[in-house]
């Protein structure tokens, strides 16, 4: 048997899984929630789902609804607290939480639609939905 994929996932990757089940971000959400994946969040990331699901007009939940989401997710996924070493070469730094999480998290990948994430993808496992896709067959 081989092991699952340990992932960190994005809010970003959270919200475009959510509001389009048929995308990449959406299968991935799938794959997870069939069990196929082992998902790594931070409350930070599901802070950050909670603020923006209610945005998004494709998303029709209240906001008890959200936060139930999002305490359901905490128990399908494993919570760590993002690793507290600044990264000097991060351009946005609103985005460290997010990278905090996969380095305490010391998953397989942060999927990420994140340019500011994604430029460090030369020093860490991050990748777009769609590359990972094309490496895993999501």
């Amino acid at each position: 048997m081989t092991a699952r994929l340990r992932v960190v996932l994005d809010t970003n990757v959270l919200v475009s899984g959510l509001a389009y089940p048929g995308s990449v971000p959406g299968r991935i959400l799938g794959v997870w929630q069939q069990g196929g994946l082992d998902v790594v969040l931070s409350r930070y990331i599901l802070e950050e789902m909670v603020r923006v699901l209610p945005r998004l007009s494709r998303i029709l939940l209240n906001s008890a609804e959200i936060r139930d989401l999002a305490d359901t997710f905490m128990f399908l996924a494993d919570i760590v607290g993002p690793a507290a070493e600044p990264e000097e070469t991060l351009r946005d730094r609103a985005d460290w939480p997010v990278l905090g999480t996969l380095r305490a998290a010391q998953a397989d990948y942060l999927i990420t639609g994140d340019k500011d994430l994604l430029a460090l993808a030369e020093r860490y496992p991050i990748v777009t939905p769609a590359a990972f896709r094309e490496r895993h067959g999501v």
